[in-house]
């Protein structure tokens, strides 16, 4: 379905340079599309953007998305079939020495979107990716659904909850009888190869074991819905493909989608951890600091509605997920060249696990 969706497909793709947009691009490229990344330089050395090799492989723009002008003029331009916007200031940490940078990214740099949206007069479907953490965290047991109360402790996370509200209002207002086609998506907490960012733990664990020094952990109690990067990915690839449909009438499409993983990837920072140390070999260290500033202790996704109304579940394991991540991580400090060609046989892996699962985003 996804290559029937997005083949010969034009796809306006905000973020590309960063961990989730680089991998959805190399999705996308695989099945065919034809992407036009708008993003900043990459935050990281290394960077997977560079790593897969993607400049060479799609139309890579570099520009600012809190510049309103110039995503304007880029998706005008385009006429995109699709648009996946990943392009956010995505650390919690950051989000406290930067908050405007945070909010003028997260809240301003999607109402851009939706405003250049506007001025499209065909259909296209577009999905404005947020965060589990839009939600108004109140370290509950159970998961929370699409239509509990948004907000957030923190500038990253209340500004994921504006961008949220923006949309709804934005959807509300302009796109009842308008030719695009709006989603949001709210993801968990992702996991992967080539993921270089500063106060993540799977980075924070590979640098620490490349250099052969102990894994120095802040909160290691804290409980988060681990998911592979693929998971929430082919999430929004399954979202955006029913979007696209000319026959597909059902309004609830045109609404906020959780992609989360299977309860048993609830898991604290230490197992977490724990896993990794099962395939790279090492130790950690309990550096937790009561004077650091508040992270969530406990946060689970219910994705009900994926399932029932995208057919979507998550597929890979949690000991499978943190496996397909060290893996990747360990076979390119072997051989840096293998990045792409690793990626590639990853999301093979990832279909054929689904189909094998009889998920119907991959039914022939």
């Amino acid at each position: 379905m996804f290559a029937e969706a997005f083949r010969n497909k034009t796809v306006w793709l905000s973020g590309h340079t960063g961990f989730k947009g680089a991998w959805l691009a190399q999705w996308l490229l695989e099945l065919g599309a034809n992407v036009h990344g708008f993003a900043l330089e990459p935050a990281t050395k290394p960077a997977l953007f560079n790593q897969l090799g993607l400049a060479g492989q799609l139309h890579h723009r570099i520009a600012d998305i809190r510049d309103p002008a110039a995503v304007r003029k880029s998706i005008g331009k385009v006429q995109p079939d699709f648009v996946f916007h990943l392009a956010a200031q995505p650390l919690v940490r950051r989000s406290y020495a930067q908050p405007l940078e945070t909010y003028a990214t997260n809240v301003m740099g999607t109402a851009h979107v939706l405003e250049a949206l506007r001025g499209l007069k065909k259909p296209c479907a577009a999905v404005l990716v947020t965060t589990d953490k839009c939600y108004e965290n109140r370290e509950w047991l159970h998961g929370y659904r699409e239509d509990d109360p948004l907000g957030g402790h923190d500038p990253y996370s209340s500004s994921k909850a504006a961008a949220e509200i923006a949309i709804a209002a934005w959807r509300r207002s302009f796109f009842k009888k308008h030719p695009v086609k709006i989603a949001s998506a709210r993801a968990g907490n992702v996991i992967g190869g080539g993921d270089w960012a500063k106060d993540r733990i799977v980075p924070d664990c590979v640098r620490a074991l490349q250099k052969k020094q102990p894994i120095a952990v802040r909160n290691p109690d804290s409980t988060r819905p681990w998911q592979h990067v693929l998971e929430p990915l082919s999430g929004y690839l399954r979202l955006a493909a029913k979007l696209s449909q000319p026959s597909t009438l059902n309004p609830q499409f045109a609404t906020a989608f959780n992609f989360g993983p299977a309860h048993e990837a609830n898991r604290t920072v230490r197992e977490l951890v724990a896993e990794v140390l099962k395939h790279w070999p090492g130790r950690w260290e309990d550096r937790s600091d009561p004077k650091a500033v508040h992270e969530a202790g406990l946060l689970q996704l219910s994705t009900d509605k994926a399932h029932a109304l995208l057919g979507w579940l998550p597929v890979w394991s949690f000991p499978t997920a943190v496996e397909r991540t060290v893996s990747w991580y360990r076979e390119t400090t072997a051989d840096p060249r293998s990045a792409s060609a690793l990626a590639v046989r990853q999301i093979g892996q990832y279909q054929a696990d689904a189909a094998q699962a009889g998920l119907s985003w991959v039914a022939r």
